[in-house]
């Protein structure tokens, strides 16, 4: 694996736990609260980190502009389709959850980013913008295209949906983020080209984070309601 990448995945790795660190010394010289300083901190941690991978993946970037990469076209094309693909693998495992391993419906990991939004709307630029650029880079372009090279498309995408799973600290709902990790690498594989995962991805997340958004929690747990009685018919439950 090329020497910038393991940067990449260290900038990523620092970018996680540097708040430890330095949100506590944000709220201690800044006259700010302390959720005010974990919020900023991210903000500010996020956005560095984007900046040194996009400068780390420079050549990656002039390479992928003439490899048999998909046209303009096919890259608008397939990010429109991404999306309701996307969506639809992670209504399927969100079935498979409720009906055959009995999860509840629900993610603690959204409901606690929505919860943070709701309070400071200003961190919805991480989950709508920067973190899927980061991830798509990390988890796509170079965890799944490193095992992609070395195995099949089936092993690679699920090893890299895997780790995008654990990443994510939701270990009840990992189905659901292998599936989207499987949709996202089927999409860079077919266009070649890191930018049409990055963007479904953002597509995603920002339309989960505006809908939750404008929903009162109530609302959120009778939509959840009523979808597990919608499966419970689909499935025949």
């Amino acid at each position: 694996m090329p020497k910038r990448y393991w940067w990449v995945i260290i900038t990523y790795i620092i970018m996680q736990i540097s708040g430890v660190i330095f949100a506590p010394i944000l709220f201690v010289v800044f006259p700010i609260s302390e959720f005010d300083a974990v919020i900023y901190w991210s903000i500010i941690s996020f956005a560095s980190a984007l900046v040194v991978v996009i400068l780390l993946m420079r050549p990656d970037m002039k390479m992928e502009s003439h490899r048999n990469a998909s046209s303009a076209g096919n890259v608008i094309l397939w990010s429109f389709l991404g999306v309701f693909m996307a969506f639809a693998a992670q209504g399927i495992a969100g079935m498979i959850e409720v009906e055959l391993l009995g999860i509840d419906p629900g993610s603690e990991n959204t409901q606690e980013i929505m919860d943070i939004a709701r309070a400071a709307p200003i961190f919805m630029i991480i989950p709508a913008i920067i973190a899927p650029i980061l991830e798509e880079i990390i988890f796509r372009k170079i965890i799944f295209g490193q095992f992609y090279a070395r195995t099949n498309f089936f092993i690679a995408a699920l090893l890299s949906a895997l780790i995008f799973g654990i990443i994510h600290l939701d270990p009840t709902h990992m189905l659901i983020y292998a599936s989207m990790g499987f949709v996202f690498a089927f999409l860079y594989v077919k266009t070649k080209r890191i930018i049409v995962p990055i963007i479904v991805h953002m597509a995603m997340n920002t339309i989960v984070v505006l809908v939750q958004f404008g929903l009162d929690p109530e609302d959120i747990e009778r939509m959840q309601r009523e979808m597990e009685q919608m499966q419970m018919i689909l499935l025949g439950g």
